[in-house]
């Protein structure tokens, strides 16, 4: 077996690619009262593996990002169906608002790998 010369292994690094989705987190519904100002359709996207972006004059509640943030990685990524990580919905831990949240593939992308952290 060769060992690869510094130059071959910098080629196999550059051409490495990492399968990403795009995501949009959508409210899907609040079954309590909604005391954060969020309302069902609202959402953030989450593009290039970390870019977050509100609509313009909108907000979102941080404690909701919280809840999800931890989350968007896996979703990210292919995770078999069975897996408990594959479950679209995520909820605000406000137990008097029970803010629903839905994780939404919007589209993949192929990433340099070297360009992830």
């Amino acid at each position: 077996m060769d060992e690869m010369t510094g130059e071959n292994a910098d080629n196999t690094a550059a051409q490495r690619r990492t399968e990403l989705s795009d995501l949009r987190v959508v409210v899907d519904r609040i079954e309590g009262r909604s005391v954060c100002g969020l309302r069902p359709g609202d959402s953030f996207d989450v593009t290039c593996s970390s870019r977050l972006s509100i609509p313009a004059g909108r907000h979102f509640c941080l404690y909701a990002l919280s809840a999800v943030l931890p989350l968007l990685p896996a979703a990210q990524r292919s995770v078999d169906p069975d897996d408990w990580l594959a479950s679209d919905e995520v909820a605000c831990p406000d137990p008097e608002e029970r803010l629903i949240m839905r994780i939404e593939r919007t589209g993949r992308r192929s990433i340099p790998t070297e360009d992830l952290t």
